[in-house]
């Protein structure tokens, strides 16, 4: 056997040497023929073969067909170096011929499930080399894993493009804006099943893409708040059970945020936001609550006047409910009153006379709408009275947050672990945070007793959950006394309901979307129906 195995290599050699020697290599048909047999002989033949097949493939045209498959079953060899070197040939089958790139890279997509790390670099190095020969239709056939891909594949793609791609994409994006606009395509195409980290990761991806950069067009901006709201599904039926929905869609808005900065519409949204989630705020989970408030106490201030004028009397109807007329013995969510309150400012500056039937105010603003002869006096009454309750509240609550802190001080001084001391340093910042809260509560109702107030619709008032520097674990809690006790970590400030997950404190819905954007490594069933949240669920398409 050894004497066989020494005579096919030494035939191997002949056939490869003639083949370089040739000036018409086309006429060496039958030695090609040879090296591709050789890819079924011994584990050195088939070694050496894995280098022949590739170097020569280019002029045999009529044997494309079988050298390209011996050169697979090459790949799949079960010695390791063999399988090596027969992956690492792969992008030479492209090299003279383009058309091969699409289904090489087709093929190194499903290899990315390669174990070795040997193996695996050299599946990532062939496909960075053919992303670079052919960025067009290497993305493409990468892309196709991810939009139809077997489950176990489409996760390997999905972390060679994160990991590999995206990286390079000034590199491998070439022409720029054509191959960027390729790619959104791409993207969009694939969105059709996605869980919420993937579709964060192509949001930030999509984001930092030059023709969506700084200087492109609102309407350029638009079509990433049209692609947040597909996902977000605004064309569904609401159903409130819908968890899934409800996680989708408050990360959807949040994620959209930065956009309406840009100026792009958020009218969908909030449309969507007044029609079907505010009606049934009372029946939403309550961790849920918060975050909806605080996505929408961030979007207000880039309200058109014509949707703030829908929204208000259902943000007038939420506020009275936080704000009651008078003392209950029941605990004020004051985060929830300032999210509700910054809303009402940034609306009301839009829409000012729209006040006039909702709070009984007197504002003219010269437009039929004013209806300055009717008596609101009752609806101005019992709105003020509200709003001398609640700063009747803050202020005790205030009180109690500053003897709390002097607690927390001594408490310090006194520790003498590191780990007691992080403790304490965590109540200090949720104290913080509520003393942020209730002070902001302060500012914005003061100007509300005016019957013709000055409603802020400027950034001046700065939201309590933005200023706090880290997130607190919701282990820890502080009370404010009453009835119920500060969740520590869920953003609320003080006498917020207590939830069962923490909720950070450094932006909105943090720990949503921390749930929601989980991971892409970790593993995941066959099943397509990739969730947001706990459950889970599909994802709009765009096709």
């Amino acid at each position: 056997m050894a004497i066989e195995d020494a005579s096919d290599i030494d035939k191997l050699y002949e056939y490869g040497e003639r083949l370089s020697e040739a000036k018409d290599k086309s006429q060496h048909v039958s030695d090609y023929e040879g090296i591709i047999t050789a890819a079924k002989g011994s584990m050195k033949a088939k070694q050496l073969a894995a280098q022949l097949i590739p170097r020569f493939f280019k002029f045999f045209p009529s044997l494309t067909s079988k050298a390209y498959d011996a050169h697979c079953d090459l790949c799949e060899e079960e010695e390791l170096g063999i399988r090596v070197q027969a992956i690492r040939g792969l992008p030479l089958l492209c090299k003279d011929t383009p058309e091969n790139v699409s289904k090489i890279v087709d093929v190194l997509g499903q290899l990315l499930l390669a174990e070795e790390n040997v193996e695996r670099d050299a599946v990532h190095k062939a496909l960075m080399s053919l992303l670079r020969q052919d960025p067009k239709a290497s993305l493409t056939a990468l892309f196709h894993h991810v939009e139809a891909g077997e489950e176990r594949i489409r996760e390997k793609v999905l972390n060679f493009i994160k990991d590999k791609v995206f990286p390079l994409k000034v590199e491998i994006l070439k022409p720029q804006e054509q191959m960027e606009r390729h790619i959104t395509d791409l993207v969009k195409k694939s969105l059709q099943d996605v869980t919420g980290a993937e579709f964060k990761m192509f949001m930030d991806f999509l984001s930092s893409l030059s023709i969506f950069g700084a200087s492109a067009p609102p309407e350029r901006v638009q079509e990433l708040v049209e692609i947040i709201e597909g996902q977000a599904d605004l064309d569904a039926q609401f159903n409130v059970m819908d968890i899934d929905h409800i996680d989708r869609l408050i990360s959807c808005l949040h994620m959209a945020l930065p956009f309406f900065l840009r100026g792009a519409s958020n009218a969908k949204f909030l449309n969507y936001l007044n029609k079907h989630i505010i009606p049934v705020f009372d029946k939403l989970p309550e961790e849920r609550k918060l975050d909806l408030l605080k996505s929408l106490a961030e979007c207000s201030p880039y309200t058109t006047p014509q949707d703030s004028r829908q929204l208000l009397p259902s943000v007038v109807q939420l506020l009275k409910k936080y704000m009651p007329r008078r003392k209950t013995g029941e605990e004020t969510n004051f985060t929830y009153v300032e999210c509700l309150l910054y809303t009402f400012h940034h609306l009301a500056h839009k829409t000012p006379n729209a006040t006039n039937s909702l709070c009984g105010y007197k504002i003219v603003t010269g437009q039929p709408s004013d209806r300055l002869g009717e008596d609101f006096s009752d609806q101005y009454k019992d709105f003020t009275e509200r709003l001398t309750n609640v700063e009747d509240l803050a202020r005790g609550a205030m009180k109690k947050l500053t003897q709390g802190m002097a607690e927390h001080n001594k408490a310090m001084a006194a520790a003498k672990t590191d780990e007691a001391k992080g403790g304490i340093k965590i109540k200090k910042q949720n104290t913080t945070t509520g003393l942020r809260t209730c002070n902001n509560i302060l500012a914005m109702t003061q100007p509300l007793h005016s019957k013709s107030p000055s409603f802020i619709g400027d950034k001046k008032i700065s939201l309590s959950w933005k200023e706090a520097a880290k997130p607190s674990p919701s282990s820890t809690t502080a009370s404010v006394g009453g009835k119920r006790t500060v969740p520590a970590a869920n953003g609320s400030g003080v006498a917020a309901t207590a939830t069962k997950k923490g909720r950070g404190m450094g932006g909105v819905q943090s720990q949503l979307v921390n749930r929601a954007l989980e991971g892409l490594s970790h593993g995941r069933s066959g099943a397509r129906n990739r969730g947001w949240g706990g459950g889970r669920g599909r994802g709009r398409g765009y096709r």
